[in-house]
Protein backbone atom coordinates (compact mmCIF):
# COMPACT_ATOMS: atom_id res chain seq x y z
CA UNK A 1 0.00 0.00 0.00
CA UNK A 2 1.48 3.59 -1.33
CA UNK A 3 1.35 6.30 1.40
CA UNK A 4 -1.52 8.13 -0.07
CA UNK A 5 -3.68 5.35 0.29
CA UNK A 6 -2.25 4.35 4.07
CA UNK A 7 -3.39 7.92 4.90
CA UNK A 8 -6.56 7.64 2.87
CA UNK A 9 -7.54 4.31 4.96
CA UNK A 10 -6.37 6.22 8.16
CA UNK A 11 -9.05 9.33 7.44
CA UNK A 12 -11.97 6.99 6.94
CA UNK A 13 -11.15 4.92 9.97
CA UNK A 14 -13.92 5.80 12.46
CA UNK A 15 -13.08 5.83 16.36
CA UNK A 16 -15.77 5.20 18.93
CA UNK A 17 -16.08 8.22 21.83
CA UNK A 18 -14.49 6.50 24.42
CA UNK A 19 -11.35 4.95 21.98
CA UNK A 20 -8.66 7.66 23.44
CA UNK A 21 -9.56 6.92 27.13
CA UNK A 22 -10.12 2.72 26.78
CA UNK A 23 -6.17 3.09 25.01
CA UNK A 24 -4.50 5.08 27.63
CA UNK A 25 -6.23 2.80 30.48
CA UNK A 26 -5.10 0.15 28.85
CA UNK A 27 -1.32 1.60 28.14
CA UNK A 28 -1.48 2.73 31.51
CA UNK A 29 -2.76 -0.95 33.17
CA UNK A 30 0.68 -2.34 31.19
CA UNK A 31 2.81 -0.11 32.65
CA UNK A 32 1.33 -1.01 36.17
CA UNK A 33 2.02 -5.04 34.98
CA UNK A 34 5.51 -4.15 34.08
CA UNK A 35 6.45 -2.14 37.15
CA UNK A 36 5.25 -5.32 39.67
CA UNK A 37 7.60 -7.70 36.95
CA UNK A 38 10.21 -6.01 37.20
CA UNK A 39 10.75 -4.75 40.60
CA UNK A 40 14.47 -5.15 40.81
CA UNK A 41 15.24 -2.35 37.96
CA UNK A 42 16.96 0.28 38.95
CA UNK A 43 15.27 3.54 39.80
CA UNK A 44 16.36 5.55 37.08
CA UNK A 45 15.75 2.54 34.69
CA UNK A 46 11.77 2.39 36.20
CA UNK A 47 11.53 6.17 36.12
CA UNK A 48 13.10 6.41 32.21
CA UNK A 49 10.23 3.68 31.51
CA UNK A 50 7.42 5.24 33.51
CA UNK A 51 8.81 8.70 31.47
CA UNK A 52 8.65 6.73 27.66
CA UNK A 53 5.13 5.13 28.76
CA UNK A 54 3.81 8.40 29.68
CA UNK A 55 5.73 10.01 26.67
CA UNK A 56 3.81 7.26 24.47
CA UNK A 57 -0.03 7.61 26.08
CA UNK A 58 0.07 11.71 25.06
CA UNK A 59 1.25 11.00 21.56
CA UNK A 60 -1.42 9.04 20.91
CA UNK A 61 -3.85 11.32 22.67
CA UNK A 62 -2.74 13.98 20.28
CA UNK A 63 -2.20 11.53 17.36
CA UNK A 64 -5.95 10.25 17.35
CA UNK A 65 -7.27 13.84 18.68
CA UNK A 66 -5.99 15.11 15.10
CA UNK A 67 -7.17 12.60 13.36
CA UNK A 68 -10.76 12.91 14.20
CA UNK A 69 -10.90 16.22 14.38
CA UNK A 70 -8.80 18.19 11.63
CA UNK A 71 -7.61 18.18 8.13
CA UNK A 72 -4.45 18.85 7.76
CA UNK A 73 -3.23 22.01 5.73
CA UNK A 74 -2.29 19.52 2.85
CA UNK A 75 -5.42 18.04 2.67
CA UNK A 76 -7.42 21.01 2.88
CA UNK A 77 -5.31 22.22 -0.45
CA UNK A 78 -5.92 18.92 -1.77
CA UNK A 79 -10.03 19.72 -1.09
CA UNK A 80 -9.25 22.35 -3.64
CA UNK A 81 -7.47 20.52 -6.07
CA UNK A 82 -4.33 22.13 -5.24
CA UNK A 83 -1.35 19.77 -5.50
CA UNK A 84 1.34 21.91 -5.47
CA UNK A 85 0.20 23.47 -2.33
CA UNK A 86 -0.27 20.08 -0.83
CA UNK A 87 3.01 19.43 -1.40
CA UNK A 88 4.52 22.41 0.17
CA UNK A 89 2.03 22.24 3.21
CA UNK A 90 4.30 19.07 3.87
CA UNK A 91 7.86 20.56 2.97
CA UNK A 92 10.88 22.01 5.01
CA UNK A 93 9.22 25.85 4.59
CA UNK A 94 5.62 24.85 5.67
CA UNK A 95 5.11 26.65 9.36
CA UNK A 96 2.82 24.36 11.97
CA UNK A 97 1.08 26.90 14.14
CA UNK A 98 -1.99 24.46 15.65
CA UNK A 99 -3.04 27.17 18.19
CA UNK A 100 -6.83 27.10 19.28
CA UNK A 101 -8.76 30.65 20.53
CA UNK A 102 -12.48 30.30 21.81
CA UNK A 103 -14.64 32.67 21.35
CA UNK A 104 -18.33 33.63 21.37
CA UNK A 105 -20.04 29.89 20.11
CA UNK A 106 -16.74 29.05 18.03
CA UNK A 107 -13.48 27.16 19.03
CA UNK A 108 -10.94 28.64 16.05
CA UNK A 109 -8.31 27.22 15.12
CA UNK A 110 -4.74 28.50 13.03
CA UNK A 111 -3.80 25.52 11.47
CA UNK A 112 -0.25 26.80 9.64
CA UNK A 113 1.28 28.61 6.41
CA UNK A 114 3.37 28.26 4.09
CA UNK A 115 4.89 30.92 1.38
CA UNK A 116 6.38 30.08 -2.08
CA UNK A 117 5.38 31.14 -6.00
CA UNK A 118 2.87 29.43 -7.95
CA UNK A 119 1.97 27.20 -6.03
CA UNK A 120 -1.80 27.17 -7.16
CA UNK A 121 -3.41 26.95 -10.37
CA UNK A 122 -6.08 29.80 -9.27
CA UNK A 123 -3.32 32.21 -8.96
CA UNK A 124 -1.98 35.00 -12.11
CA UNK A 125 0.40 36.72 -10.51
CA UNK A 126 3.36 34.38 -11.23
CA UNK A 127 5.99 36.29 -10.84
CA UNK A 128 5.53 37.18 -6.94
CA UNK A 129 5.67 34.85 -3.78
CA UNK A 130 2.39 34.50 -1.96
CA UNK A 131 1.13 32.95 1.24
CA UNK A 132 -0.96 30.47 2.35
CA UNK A 133 -2.68 30.01 5.77
CA UNK A 134 -5.21 27.68 6.90
CA UNK A 135 -7.98 27.82 9.98
CA UNK A 136 -10.22 25.91 10.98
CA UNK A 137 -13.25 26.75 13.08
CA UNK A 138 -15.98 24.93 14.75
CA UNK A 139 -19.04 25.14 17.37
CA UNK A 140 -17.83 24.54 20.78
CA UNK A 141 -21.83 23.03 21.23
CA UNK A 142 -20.50 20.68 18.33
CA UNK A 143 -23.62 21.55 16.15
CA UNK A 144 -21.34 20.79 12.64
CA UNK A 145 -21.60 23.76 10.58
CA UNK A 146 -22.17 23.27 6.97
CA UNK A 147 -21.80 25.15 3.62
CA UNK A 148 -25.09 25.97 3.15
CA UNK A 149 -25.58 27.73 5.77
CA UNK A 150 -22.41 28.96 7.49
CA UNK A 151 -22.15 32.56 6.65
CA UNK A 152 -18.75 32.17 4.60
CA UNK A 153 -18.82 36.79 3.89
CA UNK A 154 -19.82 37.31 7.52
CA UNK A 155 -16.46 36.83 8.74
CA UNK A 156 -12.43 38.26 7.83
CA UNK A 157 -9.29 36.42 7.90
CA UNK A 158 -6.35 38.76 7.33
CA UNK A 159 -2.71 39.12 8.07
CA UNK A 160 -1.53 42.18 10.52
CA UNK A 161 1.64 43.86 10.92
CA UNK A 162 2.64 45.76 14.34
CA UNK A 163 3.49 49.07 13.46
CA UNK A 164 1.60 49.52 10.25
CA UNK A 165 -2.13 50.71 10.70
CA UNK A 166 -4.59 47.95 9.80
CA UNK A 167 -6.21 49.97 6.99
CA UNK A 168 -2.35 49.45 5.25
CA UNK A 169 -1.57 46.19 5.57
CA UNK A 170 -4.58 44.04 5.60
CA UNK A 171 -6.53 41.39 3.03
CA UNK A 172 -7.46 43.83 0.35
CA UNK A 173 -4.32 46.07 0.30
CA UNK A 174 -2.29 42.27 0.07
CA UNK A 175 -4.70 41.38 -2.96
CA UNK A 176 -6.03 38.08 -0.95
CA UNK A 177 -8.23 35.63 -2.14
CA UNK A 178 -10.17 33.66 0.51
CA UNK A 179 -11.97 30.14 0.07
CA UNK A 180 -13.77 28.11 2.26
CA UNK A 181 -15.72 24.75 2.92
CA UNK A 182 -17.17 22.43 5.39
CA UNK A 183 -15.66 18.82 6.05
CA UNK A 184 -17.37 16.49 8.92
CA UNK A 185 -19.13 19.80 10.83
CA UNK A 186 -15.79 21.42 10.69
CA UNK A 187 -14.96 24.70 8.54
CA UNK A 188 -12.14 25.32 6.51
CA UNK A 189 -10.34 28.65 5.65
CA UNK A 190 -8.04 28.39 3.06
CA UNK A 191 -6.38 32.22 2.42
CA UNK A 192 -3.82 33.27 0.00
CA UNK A 193 -2.25 37.17 -0.04
CA UNK A 194 0.94 38.65 -1.07
CA UNK A 195 4.11 37.22 0.53
CA UNK A 196 3.76 38.32 4.28
CA UNK A 197 7.36 37.78 4.85
CA UNK A 198 8.84 40.89 3.80
CA UNK A 199 7.20 41.96 7.34
CA UNK A 200 8.88 38.91 9.28
CA UNK A 201 11.16 41.09 11.36
CA UNK A 202 8.55 42.72 13.33
CA UNK A 203 5.66 41.51 15.01
CA UNK A 204 3.03 39.52 12.20
CA UNK A 205 -0.71 38.51 12.92
CA UNK A 206 -3.12 36.59 11.83
CA UNK A 207 -6.58 37.85 12.66
CA UNK A 208 -9.87 36.15 12.59
CA UNK A 209 -13.07 37.77 13.44
CA UNK A 210 -17.17 38.70 12.91
CA UNK A 211 -16.74 41.46 10.34
CA UNK A 212 -15.43 43.43 7.75
CA UNK A 213 -12.91 45.87 7.09
CA UNK A 214 -10.33 46.50 9.68
CA UNK A 215 -11.46 49.43 11.33
CA UNK A 216 -11.04 51.13 14.78
CA UNK A 217 -14.32 49.87 16.09
CA UNK A 218 -12.87 46.34 16.08
CA UNK A 219 -9.41 47.05 16.61
CA UNK A 220 -7.08 49.67 18.61
CA UNK A 221 -3.31 50.38 18.18
CA UNK A 222 -0.93 50.91 21.22
CA UNK A 223 1.97 53.43 20.45
CA UNK A 224 4.13 51.02 20.73
CA UNK A 225 2.42 49.70 16.93
CA UNK A 226 1.36 46.53 18.44
CA UNK A 227 -2.36 45.70 17.54
CA UNK A 228 -5.15 44.39 19.83
CA UNK A 229 -9.22 44.09 19.30
CA UNK A 230 -10.89 46.49 20.99
CA UNK A 231 -11.81 45.82 24.64
CA UNK A 232 -15.66 46.29 23.85
CA UNK A 233 -15.46 44.74 20.48
CA UNK A 234 -18.61 41.72 21.37
CA UNK A 235 -17.94 39.86 17.76
CA UNK A 236 -16.41 36.54 16.96
CA UNK A 237 -12.57 37.16 17.19
CA UNK A 238 -8.73 35.68 17.46
CA UNK A 239 -5.54 36.73 17.23
CA UNK A 240 -2.11 35.07 16.47
CA UNK A 241 1.00 35.89 15.97
CA UNK A 242 3.07 34.41 13.74
CA UNK A 243 6.20 32.54 13.85
CA UNK A 244 7.86 34.01 10.88
CA UNK A 245 11.64 34.00 10.16
CA UNK A 246 12.91 37.15 10.61
CA UNK A 247 16.19 36.44 8.25
CA UNK A 248 13.29 36.66 5.59
CA UNK A 249 12.47 39.87 5.67
CA UNK A 250 12.66 42.42 2.80
CA UNK A 251 12.70 45.72 5.39
CA UNK A 252 12.83 48.23 2.12
CA UNK A 253 10.05 46.06 0.43
CA UNK A 254 7.89 46.28 3.39
CA UNK A 255 8.29 50.11 3.89
CA UNK A 256 7.51 50.78 0.02
CA UNK A 257 4.77 48.26 -0.16
CA UNK A 258 3.05 50.59 3.35
CA UNK A 259 3.62 53.40 1.25
CA UNK A 260 2.03 52.70 -1.57
CA UNK A 261 -1.28 52.03 0.03
CA UNK A 262 -1.35 55.82 1.16
CA UNK A 263 -2.81 54.46 4.39
CA UNK A 264 -0.91 54.27 6.47
CA UNK A 265 -2.43 56.81 8.92
CA UNK A 266 -4.50 55.49 12.24
CA UNK A 267 -6.65 56.77 14.79
CA UNK A 268 -8.17 54.95 17.76
CA UNK A 269 -11.16 57.65 17.79
CA UNK A 270 -14.46 55.83 16.47
CA UNK A 271 -15.64 56.37 13.21
CA UNK A 272 -18.05 55.31 10.82
CA UNK A 273 -16.78 51.31 10.10
CA UNK A 274 -17.83 51.76 6.24
CA UNK A 275 -18.28 55.54 5.57
CA UNK A 276 -14.80 55.70 4.10
CA UNK A 277 -15.22 52.77 1.46
CA UNK A 278 -16.81 51.91 -1.72
CA UNK A 279 -18.02 48.71 -1.95
CA UNK A 280 -18.69 46.02 -4.28
CA UNK A 281 -19.79 42.85 -4.15
CA UNK A 282 -19.79 40.44 -6.88
CA UNK A 283 -20.86 36.53 -6.74
CA UNK A 284 -18.52 34.47 -8.26
CA UNK A 285 -18.71 30.63 -8.70
CA UNK A 286 -16.07 30.14 -5.50
CA UNK A 287 -18.51 32.53 -3.54
CA UNK A 288 -18.22 36.28 -3.14
CA UNK A 289 -15.40 38.96 -4.31
CA UNK A 290 -15.50 42.19 -2.23
CA UNK A 291 -13.95 45.24 -3.86
CA UNK A 292 -13.29 48.15 -1.96
CA UNK A 293 -11.87 51.53 -2.59
CA UNK A 294 -11.85 54.35 -0.65
CA UNK A 295 -14.35 57.10 -1.50
CA UNK A 296 -13.52 60.14 -3.97
CA UNK A 297 -11.21 57.32 -6.26
CA UNK A 298 -12.48 56.44 -9.16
Amino acid sequence: MNREDYRKAFDELSFSADFQERTADLLQQRARELEKERMNMTFSKTKKMAALIAACVALLAVSVSAAYMWLTPAQVAEEHDQPLLAEAFQGPDAIAINETVESGDFSITLLGLVTGRNLDTLNPDLEQDHTYSVLALRRLDGTPLENETFDFGSYTMTPLVAGCSPLAVNNWSLDAFAQGFAKDGVYYYLLDTRSIEMFADRTVYMAFYEGFVPNNDTFTVAEDGTIAFADDFSGVHALFTLPLDPAKADRAAADAFVESTGMNGWTNERSDPEGEWNIERHETEDGEEIFLTPKGEQ
